[in-house]
């Protein structure tokens, strides 16, 4: 039987995601087992997961997949690079997936693979100096540099989002020496970020019409729907960066310009530009306007201002997740679990309890995930249903 994972932040799981869990086992069988890592509190734009991570899984089981792992903020909320690599490994160490699937704009192996296996040669290194020498921003020089070594169509795949975190997710199975497969498949409906709706919008107009009031029902599944509904009516969704907005303001005014260094993410010296924008900045918006150039991306920007409050710098370069932390599963899951007690290379973690008993670097991990979940709390739409401890005092969710 076929083990299909998948790196997702489900936020929130929607049409696209049902669609994906369908085709995949159209391709691999239809008793394909799904594990999913999923982003925790914290997403990779920079952002706060626009529901909590359990309700998040629950509608991840609900919608198909078995078993549902936490992928941990340093991982989350971090490059596409740095995502792909805690995630890939987090699949890894359960030590019972056979197949990595992804979708892409492409939907086609073979250039982004040859675009994976380009961007980590020797050749590649150097063209990239070259192009960014010439005064390119990263991204333009490394499409430039993977043209000018693979051809058009493998460099085409790092101007799609979904392609790129594609090629991330291949380069990290490469490093790991994984024995996963990975299988592609294509996206359906509206592009990434897209605000345009359909059959299959985006995860991004979905959350845009969550935060607006307008009709977001149509967009999920009735699963989904169902789960959101629940958690607004208990004042835990939409969940929202600007609902502790001068809570983030007084952690940014507080540090000095030095105290941003470690949240550059690129040893640009980003970090004096940023310091400038909090120092004029009243609002979130206006630091991030502040900053912005045609060099450094939004997206990255988030990351540094989220990183910058939560205290917590992204994963560094090969540095992987140190536990399995299980947020959900099904009966089909559990049986996965049996397994992993046996082909698990990490400590999975199913009660957060015991984590009290652990020592090292399981301990002090999970310790700091469960006080940015705390910080994540205070986000909430009704600031009493912020309980403080809620990693250690919730449970799985099991269907």
């Amino acid at each position: 039987m076929a083990v299909a994972g998948i790196i997702a932040e489900y936020n929130p799981f929607h049409l696209g995601h049902a669609w994906q869990l369908r085709e995949l086992r159209r391709r691999l069988g239809a008793d394909t087992a799904v594990v999913a890592v999923m982003s925790g509190s914290f997403v990779q734009r920079g952002d706060l997961a626009i529901a909590g991570k359990f309700a998040r899984a629950e509608m991840a089981l609900r919608g198909g997949a078995d078993l549902v792992l936490e992928l941990p903020m340093p991982w989350s909320a971090a490059t596409a690079e740095r995502f792909a690599q805690g995630g890939a490994a987090a699949l890894a160490a359960a030590g019972v997936v056979t197949h990595l699937v992804f979708g892409s704009e492409s939907g086609d192996l073979a250039p982004l693979q040859a675009a994976a296996d380009c961007v980590d040669s020797g050749a590649y290194r150097a063209a990239l100096r070259r192009h960014t020498g010439g005064g390119m921003t990263f991204a333009a020089a490394r499409e430039a540099a993977v043209r000018e070594l693979a051809g058009g169509r493998a460099a085409d795949c790092l101007s799609r989002p979904n392609d790129t975190l594609a090629v991330e997710y291949l380069r990290a199975l490469n490093a790991q020496k994984s024995a996963i497969v990975p299988v592609a498949l294509p996206r359906v409906g509206a592009g990434h970020d897209s605000g345009d709706l359909g059959d299959f919008p985006s995860a991004s107009a979905i959350r845009g019409l969550l935060l607006a009031g307008g009709n977001w029902r149509d967009c999920v599944p009735e699963t989904t729907a169902a789960l959101l509904d629940w958690e607004m009516a208990a004042g835990r969704a939409p969940v929202t960066l600007h609902n502790c907005e001068r809570a983030v303001l007084a952690k940014l005014r507080a540090m000095s310009e030095e105290d941003f260094r470690p949240y550059d993410g690129g040893g640009e010296g980003l970090y004096h530009r940023f310091y400038k924008a909090v120092r004029s900045g009243c609002s979130l918006e206006d630091i991030l306007a502040a900053a912005k150039t045609k060099r450094y991306p939004m997206a990255r920007l988030r990351r540094m201002l989220l990183h910058s409050w939560l205290g917590v710098p992204q994963a560094a370069q090969g540095e992987t997740p140190p536990y399995l932390r299980v947020l959900g599963a099904t009966a089909a899951g559990r049986a996965l679990l049996a397994r992993m007690r046996d082909t698990a290379s990490l400590p999975v973690i199913v009660r957060p309890g015991h984590i009290r008993a652990m020592e090292g670097p399981v301990q002090t991990s999970f310790d700091r995930e469960a006080r940015l979940t705390d910080l994540y709390t205070l986000a909430y739409p009704t600031l009493a249903q912020a309980m403080p401890e809620a990693d250690y005092t919730s449970a799985p969710v099991m269907l």
